[in-house]
């Protein structure tokens, strides 16, 4: 999946010599990514990478909960789409107190953009591919159209930000 930011804003560091150097922002949200598999227990985290304006990761819903049936609801596993969806609140509850509280750039009406890019993978040899794009992404970021610079909002914090 590819997550970006709104606007393509510049938010969680920058890269340098074709490595990622993640600011405050970044490194909050590589802990939530890596928080995800405590909320969702039936995923596991494969690649991923946090680049100033988007993130690339790799989802693996690998079960349904064994005795999920409860009553006349049974639970199943999560879709990519629950997963996305509570990586990007979280995040921009976080963001917007690092704006409020430590002076994180602001951002203008949301954090992430509203939609994200989802891409089933099939077998290895896609996966591998994929992996290799995601982990090689910092060094590629020279030619990326992406890497100019959308600096975020310049007002003073938390004038402009919302969650």
């Amino acid at each position: 999946m590819t997550i970006c930011t709104q606007d393509r804003q510049h938010v969680f560091g920058e890269v340098v010599d074709g490595e990622m150097r993640l600011n405050d922002a970044g490194r909050m949200a590589l802990s939530e990514w890596e928080a995800l598999p405590r909320r969702f227990p039936t995923i596991d985290l494969d690649a991923f990478v946090i680049m100033p304006n988007h993130v690339h990761g790799i989802i693996v819903i690998t079960q349904t909960p064994i005795g999920a049936t409860t009553g006349a609801t049974t639970r199943v596993a999560p879709t990519v789409g629950d997963v996305v969806g509570a990586f990007k609140s979280i995040t921009t509850v976080l963001y917007t107190r690092g704006v409020k509280q430590s002076g994180w750039p602001p951002f203008v009406g949301r954090l992430w953009q509203r939609n994200d890019y989802e891409h089933i993978i099939r077998d290895e040899r896609e996966l591998e591919r994929i992996r290799e794009y995601i982990l090689n992404n910092p060094a590629n970021w020279a030619t990326d159209e992406d890497s100019i610079a959308v600096l975020p909002a310049s007002e003073p914090p938390g004038e402009r930000s919302e969650a």
